[in-house]
């Protein structure tokens, strides 16, 4: 039977995908709050720029997160079960937060900015971490990848909301107002979480799939049960390797284009962060129906081969220099190469999730993932000191073959999702 394009988009017009694009506007919403609407806010109340600079550590619980992962997965709230329990919660907390850091000044009020800021990244990892969970435990395996590539569309378009509309907003009213209205978008993620069905509810419960019953059970369990796996060590190295030359690449990625080729901060503005998030979340939606129709070992690595060459685009300004359509295409083919990956990555942490533990399991892949990504981002300026740019990319392309390599053996990955329970 032919397929038509419709059919492979089809899986978007559901009840299920529509709540997974508000969700991830949910989860998308206070990441700009604590890093760069604040930072714009600091600007403009004449905050020097080293305090600004300290103020990047208030998002540290995102890359700590996993910490108290256990307690979402051990403990239930006496409402709404599991997930949506706790997910109401930390969006209540969330909209007071956000609602209350707008009513001190970062520079007179410093500190207790800072405090407010922190406890917003708090209670954002915090969402973030049952907001996976739910999301894991709510789609079935064939969803996966258009839940993901739909939850991108959902999460950038809130950065958008919270950047770039929060600061247009700003220039009329008072941050205290931007942040109060900002608080209450997040309604829309609490609404969602009442419509949401319980993932848990009517699902036949195996003695070996319950829920955690000692809060040592659920701190130890995650890490028993996964290292327990065939392959298991194969499966870290694969999380850390899949978008290693992606990651590497785009640390370099503003510098290149502004320092080297000589683009304006306006013309990369508009290109890299308008045209390219546009891009990112088309990358994500055409990943994740083409994988409505493929398995996700011929997704993670079609997806990977194309993330990995499209790094090497970035050569083509070398020949064509400071042109506006050379900078559109590159960006356009790295972001929707991107987003197909994210997609397909995305997917595969999911399935490697065992339901007892999906909040602590996630958050560790998903940490371990970011740690990669800072590690590897420090020594790239460096590298290009050492080889020059068109090598530089050369290398980062190359990069994406290690993590490839090992999808010869996603054989026992496979085994692994179909016994997870």
């Amino acid at each position: 039977m032919k397929t038509n394009i419709f059919d492979i988009f089809r899986i978007y017009f559901t009840k299920k995908m529509i709540l997974m694009l508000v969700l991830g506007f949910a989860s998308g919403m206070p990441l700009a709050l604590t890093s760069s609407t604040l930072a714009a806010w600091m600007v403009t109340e004449g905050v020097d720029i080293k305090t600004i600079g300290i103020f990047s550590l208030v998002g540290l619980p995102y890359a700590f997160k996993f910490l108290w992962s256990p307690l979402l997965d051990r403990f239930l709230p006496p409402f709404l079960g599991r997930r949506r329990g706790w997910m109401l919660i930390t969006q209540g907390a969330l909209i007071a937060t956000i609602a209350t850091l707008g009513f001190f000044s970062p520079a007179s009020q410093p500190l207790i900015v800072a405090f407010w800021a922190v406890a917003l990244a708090f209670f954002s990892a915090s969402q973030d971490i049952v907001l996976d969970a739910y999301r894991t435990e709510y789609l079935a395996p064939e969803e996966r990848g258009a839940g993901a590539g739909i939850w991108i569309m959902g999460y950038r378009l809130a950065i958008l909301v919270s950047g770039a509309l929060a600061l247009i907003m700003s220039d009329h009213i008072s941050w205290r107002s931007v942040y109060v209205i900002m608080g209450l978008v997040m309604l829309v993620g609490v609404a969602a979480t009442f419509l949401c069905p319980d993932p848990e509810a009517g699902r036949p419960l195996r003695h070996d799939a319950a829920p955690p019953q000692s809060l040592r059970e659920a701190v130890l369990q995650p890490f028993v049960e996964f290292f327990k796996r065939p392959g298991a060590v194969e499966i870290l190295l694969f999380v850390i390797l899949y978008k290693l030359g992606d990651v590497a690449a785009a640390q370099m990625t503003t510098p290149y284009i502004l320092q080297h080729i000589g683009f304006s901060r306006t013309e990369l503005g508009t290109i890299f962060k308008g045209f390219g998030m546009a891009a990112t979340i088309l990358g994500g939606i055409v990943g994740g129906a083409l994988m409505t129709k493929w398995d996700l070992r011929r997704s993670l690595l079609v997806f990977g081969v194309l993330q990995g060459v499209s790094t090497i685009s970035f050569v083509l300004l070398e020949f064509t220099g400071r042109q506006i359509w050379a900078l559109s295409t590159v960006i356009g083919i790295e972001n929707i190469c991107g987003g197909m990956g994210t997609a397909a990555y995305t997917a595969l942490l999911m399935g490697l999730c065992n339901t007892r533990f999906t909040a602590t399991q996630y958050a560790l892949l998903s940490s371990l993932m970011a740690v990669s990504r800072y590690v590897t981002g420090a020594p790239t300026g460096f590298l290009v000191v050492a080889v020059g740019w068109v090598w530089f990319f050369v290398i980062c392309t190359a990069l994406a073959a290690p993590g490839l390599l090992l999808l010869i053996r996603y054989h026992k990955w496979a085994r692994n999702e179909e016994a997870s329970p």
